[in-house]
């Protein structure tokens, strides 16, 4: 990582070259918060199967720090982010127009649907060889022409497949959201690899 890249809040604005003037906010709608325990549940399977996240991590739709937090627990140094306020970490960042990120630092999150193809393709852009991306996206995701030839031009390394339905709750309400009829996974790219995906369950 470079030296005079400091983690803190005071520093995030320069370093990830955010813009506060985006031409769209995502609506209320596009926020759905991630089961803390679907994390958990992927991050013990990762040092199970000896594949080690590095130390400092970005999570570019945070919303309300549901990953954040988890991933903090469980040791990592965190990077907070949304284009939203929605009470937690920076506020006003549009990933898809920063245009750095630092070596080293991988990049997870449950990106708006609508825009996940391009969040998996700029994180790719962002990324250098052996950094990870690592996006929680519905099975779905595989299909589509255009998505592709998103996985010609990078096939994730791992697909982790949930056996049982993971809740996803709009915005943040989990009291409300507590069934869900949707099959998630985690995608995991790593920056650099050509090979063939492998499918893990969960």
């Amino acid at each position: 990582m470079s030296k005079d890249w400091t983690i803190n809040k005071k520093s995030i604005y320069t370093p990830l070259g955010a813009s506060s003037h985006a031409e769209t906010e995502r609506q209320t709608d596009d926020f759905y918060a991630t089961n803390p325990e679907s994390l958990k549940v992927f991050l013990e399977r990762l040092k199970d199967d000896g594949i080690h996240l590095h130390e400092s991590v970005w999570e570019c739709a945070c919303g309300q720090g549901h990953l954040s937090k988890t991933l903090e627990q469980a040791g990592f140094t965190v990077i907070s982010t949304d284009l939203v306020d929605r009470g937690y970490g920076e506020s006003d960042v549009n990933f898809l127009e920063t245009e750095y990120k630092p070596e080293q630092v991988d990049i997870l999150t449950n990106p708006p649907y609508k825009y996940a193809q391009q969040f998996v393709e700029h994180a790719m852009e962002l990324s250098t060889d052996g950094d990870y991306v690592v996006m929680f996206l519905k099975i779905q995701f595989l299909e589509g022409k255009a998505r592709r030839e998103l996985f010609k031009k990078y096939p994730p390394k791992y697909v982790y497949v949930f056996s049982e339905r993971q809740i996803c709750a709009m915005n943040g309400d989990f009291d409300k959201y507590r069934q869900s009829a949707l099959c998630y996974c985690w995608y995991m790219w790593e920056k650099g690899f050509n090979g063939e995906p492998k499918i893990r369950w969960l």
